[in-house]
């Protein structure tokens, strides 16, 4: 089935005009395979709710790894490629740029990679910048089958480790949320000069809210997953989101880009973002959605103009 509902969905149509004109509508009629998953779902749900918690959350961190388009392999072609060790296995990492310049740190979000970076590279090469993207686990690359919030902001802090100079970080969405919940630092307690977060959603809550709807799944699936979080980690989910975590950055300066016409996450999050968020800037877009603001040339030109 076509998973409309991913994050990455308008990402791997065939080019760019099947990405414009994309249907917003996400499963106006669902498919065979989402309808049965459903069915399966509440089945378990009402005669062994905890294996029904169970099976749900392995969905919830699986990400697809999705075959790779034509324009991907060029996107990387000029990269310096290497891993840094993880507990999931190795995240892979791409660097563009003067070896001894400030690096610009790019963060992916949900079944996407660093080629989807692609609109980014040349230009911040081009203003004298390192450019550093990974893979984050389980995702491209890199090593891993599942991932959580907490493992994916752990693999991005391996990587800032290893960097040195870091001028500024640009996340989207779920790469957004990690960088944002668990907070991601740079070394010896550095300032970040710059953060830039594209499409990102408010809290770890909301997006098991979707989730929850997208499944149809009961009404207690919420509970159960912050209960859960809370037992895994030792910290609320709550404590997890962009605007409550994400002044721990330390970053100087925050530019919250959200398009009005995100169909995955609303903008009224990342307008709850950055009125949470002391010192904070929201700037809207209108007709991008989730994945087109990722590469229009406008939305870099005012992320670089931003960075400096």
């Amino acid at each position: 089935m076509t998973n409309t509902f991913s994050p990455a969905h308008d990402y791997f149509l065939s080019d760019e005009v099947a990405a414009r004109t994309a249907p917003r509508l996400r499963y106006p009629s669902p498919p065979a395979g989402l309808r049965w998953l459903r069915l399966q779902l509440r089945v378990l749900s009402a005669v062994a709710p905890e294996l029904a918690f169970r099976q749900a959350w392995k969905l919830f961190c699986t990400p697809r790894r999705l075959p790779l388009k034509a324009w991907e392999v060029p996107a990387l072609a000029d990269a310096r490629r290497r891993t840094v060790p993880y507990e999931t296995g190795p995240v892979a990492v791409y660097e563009w740029g003067p070896a001894a310049a400030p690096a610009v740190v790019l963060v992916h979000g949900w079944e996407h990679r660093a080629s989807f970076w692609r609109a980014w590279v040349q230009p911040l090469v081009a203003a004298g910048y390192r450019v550093v993207a990974l893979d984050g686990p389980a995702h491209g690359a890199s090593g891993g089958q599942q991932t959580t919030l907490m493992g994916f902001s752990g693999a991005v802090q391996a990587v800032v480790n290893t960097v040195g100079e870091v001028r500024a970080m640009v996340a989207h969405s779920f790469g957004a949320a990690s960088v944002a919940g668990l907070p991601v630092r740079l070394p010896a307690g550095v300032p970040l000069p710059r953060l830039v977060l594209l499409s990102a959603p408010v809290g770890p809550r909301e997006v098991a809210e979707r989730f929850a709807d997208f499944l149809r799944l009961p009404t207690d699936f919420v509970e159960r997953f912050a209960a859960y979080v809370q037992q895994a980690t030792g910290r609320p989910a709550s404590s997890f989101g962009a605007a409550v975590a994400g002044p721990g950055t330390r970053a100087e300066k925050v530019l919250v880009l959200h398009d009005e016409d995100d169909e995955i996450i609303p903008f009224a999050e990342g307008r709850q973002i950055a009125a949470a968020w002391p010192g904070a800037e929201l700037r809207a877009t209108r007709g991008l959605g989730h994945n087109r603001i990722l590469r229009d040339a406008g939305v870099v030109q005012a992320a670089l103009a931003f960075i400096g």
